[in-house]
């Protein structure tokens, strides 16, 4: 097939790009490299099926070419991790919401291609009603609150996709993500996972945001393309929201206790508030937990990856990182 992935030199774009490559795959990619990174696709820049165009998906025109040579999209491109989204909310906002808009309208004028929507947890907001159902209700703060904004965008999204299927037929599937990791994740916009890992390896403080109770999920970003694709090669997942994820459930606190344990280190853990991290105002959920049986019972996907497992592919990913940074 000829497939477009939209923020495919992102961390999991360029995961997503490698797996479809080894199907047969013709992949080309768009991504305006501003949360991605041409590292994360040099390997993969040799093979004649694969092509990048660094540009944005506000790029109508070339949007336009892309999806008109494409028999599906992945639409991954969006703000991403809690510190660059609020960093950056009016980009972030345009960018999923406009954006979004863009792909499904160029893809129903195009031949009616299909449309795999990343979309997140975050959009069950502050629910405490756990393990989330896709037909959860959705709980969020106010308006004031720049943290819900990313939230209500991605939803937007979803609601998109869904009005695309019901009233004009384009196949779609919205995919809800819960805390993908693995190498090549950076933790510069927040992610915690190789925040903590780095701070491990390199002997310093994990800082934790809040008291550390707080409890996520993380999923191996092999099994999450492993779900991506199940879901894009069944026609019975269109016009259908899927929760992606781990049920292993960890707070915050232990998981920074494991990343020192698994790495040996002797750095300490320090707590500093979420007014410190990311302005006044900002809300937490306490649990984020998937319920993933409505994607089990169609696909049989399930994740295989534990979280020690996952972590120990970033620790060793970072101390190969390090041992070449030392050796320039």
């Amino acid at each position: 097939m000829n497939v477009l992935i939209t923020g495919g030199a992102g961390f999991i774009g360029s995961y997503l790009a490698e797996a479809l490559l080894e199907k047969g795959d013709t992949v080309r990619v768009i991504d305006d490299l501003s949360t991605g990174s041409l590292e994360n696709v040099q390997h993969l820049q040799e093979n004649p099926e694969f092509s990048l165009a660094v540009d944005t998906i506000m790029n109508e025109n070339i949007m336009r070419e892309l999806i008109g040579e494409s028999d599906i999209v992945y639409h991954l491109a969006a703000g991403v991790g809690v510190k660059y989204v609020i960093d950056n909310a009016l980009e972030s906002l345009l960018t999923n919401i406009r954006g979004t808009e863009i792909v499904l309208e160029l893809a129903d004028s195009n031949g009616k291609k299909k449309v795999i929507l990343t979309s997140t947890s975050e959009v069950y907001g502050k629910n405490g009603e756990v393990p989330f159902k896709e037909e959860s209700d959705r709980v969020l703060g106010s308006v004031y609150s720049t943290r819900w904004g990313y939230s209500m965008s991605k939803a937007v999204d979803e609601f998109l996709a869904l009005a695309y299927w019901r009233e004009r037929s384009l196949p779609t599937v919205a995919v809800r993500l819960f805390n993908t990791c693995g190498p090549r994740q950076t933790g510069q916009y927040g992610m915690v996972v190789p925040r903590f890992v780095q701070s491990a390896l390199l002997g310093e403080p994990l800082t934790i945001y809040g008291d550390g109770t707080q409890t996520r999920c993380f999923t191996y970003v092999g099994d999450v393309i492993d779900a991506l694709i199940a879901l894009a090669e069944d026609d019975r997942a269109v016009g259908e929201v899927f929760n992606v994820g781990s049920s292993e459930e960890v707070s915050i606190g232990e998981l920074a206790e494991r990343v020192i344990k698994l790495t040996g280190s002797t750095s300490e853990i320090r707590y500093i508030s979420y007014e410190e991290a990311y302005g006044e105002g900002f809300e937490d959920m306490m649990r984020r937990v998937p319920d993933i049986t409505k994607i089990q019972k169609l696909t049989g996907w399930t994740p295989r990856v534990n979280l020690d497992d996952l972590l120990a592919t970033v620790i060793d990913y970072y101390k190969r990182k390090v041992l070449s940074y030392e050796r320039e």
